[in-house]
């Protein structure tokens, strides 16, 4: 029974959910100090993203803020493909701060073919989306080749390559793919056939939800079943001794920043072809570091970066119910997730001090 409970869920999971439970009850006591009704405040920020089965006048039932959860869903996607785009390279002892770039890049190079080429929707949809995780992992790769051949910090190179791929994109946008009909900078709609289709009325809800866990048990599988999964871990577990045993280290650094960008551009392909349909010139940055913050919940483990994503995604939509159904600002929420992503990493310490003491 132990060892069953263990593997459900490991003790290093079930210190993260504690931490994340600490992290919650902090925020009640937080919440106090600024809400008139706390309590009901901190259930809101809980309980907000749930559906609703309400009764009509007709007697009737229908359900409720659907497009909340649909959100939720949406931002689970995105997180956990992000997240894994940063889980790779550190299984190989590098911090990428790339997947912001990677995502850009990835949604432009899927929306200019998808504009470029129209066609059915079982050839466009596989090009667009070809497209953009090429692009992704191309630029990860840069990232890689610098780190291998020059030594370069892949810390630096890819928060600059940020800027650069941020810069393209709204040069690409405004300059060669912007709709003249449109009144602000932004693509065409993309053709119908070029868009995944919306299971949920008023929301980008498709085909990515099943998707993302098939790429989170190909990332699991890779780096814990193949050849190069255990090139890129012994690289990071022990990289002078990879070395010094014949393994290609440059070859497993580049792999895993171009796997990650991989999985980046795929998440840019969900932004253009399911979440918007077009492509701003002032697509929000910042999505990549939010998927930092998920893979460090997720302890860098590929089978807790789902949950992980979820929960990251169910708060920040329990935060956004909370201030227009309360007193409380949504600034509140992001108090919480920053407590515990804080509380996260510091539980360790005790553990690690008992374990060598």
């Amino acid at each position: 029974m132990k060892r069953t409970f263990d593997f459900l869920l490991p003790p290093a999971s079930r210190r993260t959910v504690g931490a994340a439970c600490g992290a919650l009850l902090a925020g009640l006591l937080l919440i106090a100090c600024v809400s008139d009704e706390p309590l009901r405040a901190w259930l809101i920020l809980l309980t907000g993203p749930l559906p609703e089965l309400r009764q009509a006048v007709d007697g009737s039932w229908h359900w409720h803020r659907l497009v909340r959860f649909g959100t939720v869903l949406e931002d689970t996607v995105n997180l956990t493909l992000l997240g894994l785009a940063v889980l790779i390279p550190f299984r190989a002892r590098q911090f990428s701060l790339g997947a912001d770039g990677q995502l850009f890049l990835g949604a432009l190079a899927g929306v200019a073919v998808a504009l470029a080429w129209p066609g059915p929707a079982w050839m466009a949809l596989p090009l667009a989306c070809g497209a953009a995780m090429l692009a992704g992992g191309a630029w990860g790769g840069v990232t890689g080749v610098l780190k291998w051949r020059c030594g370069a910090n892949e810390m630096v190179v890819s928060l600059m390559l940020n800027l650069i791929a941020i810069e393209f994109y709204r040069l690409a946008i405004t300059r060669w793919l912007r709709d003249p009909d449109a009144g602000f900078p932004a693509t065409s709609f993309l053709p119908q056939e070029a868009m995944l289709t919306p299971w949920l009325a008023h929301t980008g809800v498709g085909a990515m939800v099943l998707w993302t866990p098939f790429a989170v048990l190909a990332v699991a599988l890779l780096l814990q079943r193949t050849t190069l999964g255990y090139e890129i871990r012994l690289t990071g577990a022990a990289p002078a001794f990879a070395q010094q045993a014949g393994l290609p280290v440059g070859r497993a650094t580049v792999a895993s920043m171009a796997l990650g960008g991989v999985l980046a551009g795929l998440a840019g392909f969900h932004v253009g072809h399911a979440l918007l349909g077009r492509l701003p010139v002032d697509l929000a940055p910042g999505l990549g570091f939010e998927g930092l913050l998920v893979a460090l919940l997720a302890r860098h483990q590929p089978r807790a970066i789902l949950g992980a994503a979820f929960f990251y995604a169910w708060l920040r939509a329990g935060g956004q119910a909370m201030e227009r159904g309360t007193d409380v600002s949504r600034e509140i929420a992001l108090v919480l997730q920053a407590l515990v992503i804080v509380l996260v990493m510091a539980e360790r310490w005790p553990w690690r001090r008992r374990e060598g003491a």
